[in-house]
């Protein structure tokens, strides 16, 4: 009876240092400003409320999108009627995309952006980015992975497979960064 007790007890502690571990993990997600951010000079301000909120930025680039790549990119919505707009918008001009990297990473930026329609934001969530600087639902400044298996599609779409050595190799190289980001 004192070994089985002993034996649940071990298992119990192994299980809470598991949890612990397991909530502690950090996770990435892909973040980006699109045209109207940029062109509307909200950069510095949305990195300054990502490391406000405990993100590191591990990439980070600005790349101008050509028709083929947004396409690509936003593939899972081409059957959408809205989706020749959102591709002439996704190339009106430069993004910048950012490596997020904390625990929680994913569902925290999702929470920092808010709702997709920026008008819902202003009202909802006025102290989110898309309430800070997006338009409305096509023109809402910034774009958020929605799972984990988006944030390993949408990373190496534009840092490639390689990124955690420190090297970036596009699959894309017309993505080739104007600017990188010190670390990696």
């Amino acid at each position: 009876m004192a070994r089985a007790r002993v034996l649940l007890l071990f298992a119990a502690l192994l299980l809470c240092r598991y949890v612990t571990y397991a909530a502690a993990e950090t996770e990435r997600t892909l973040a980006m400003i699109k045209p109207d951010g940029v062109s509307g000079n909200y950069m510095d301000k949305i990195k300054e409320r990502v490391l406000e909120s405990a993100f590191k930025i591990r990439g980070e680039m600005l790349v101008q999108l050509g028709e083929g790549n947004a396409t690509l990119f936003y593939a899972e919505l081409s059957s959408k009627s809205f989706f020749p707009t959102l591709v002439k918008y996704m190339t009106s001009g430069p993004v910048f995309v950012m490596v997020l990297e904390k625990a929680n990473a994913i569902a925290d930026w999702r929470a920092l952006i808010g709702p997709t329609d920026a008008k819902k934001a202003k009202i909802t969530h006025p102290e989110s980015i898309r309430a800070l600087c997006g338009t409305d639902i096509t023109l809402n400044c910034v774009h958020g992975s929605d799972s984990h298996k988006s944030a390993s599609r949408e990373i190496a779409f534009f840092f490639g497979t390689m990124f955690s050595t420190g090297h970036v190799f596009s699959p894309h190289d017309e993505l080739r960064g104007i600017k990188k980001h010190d670390e990696l």
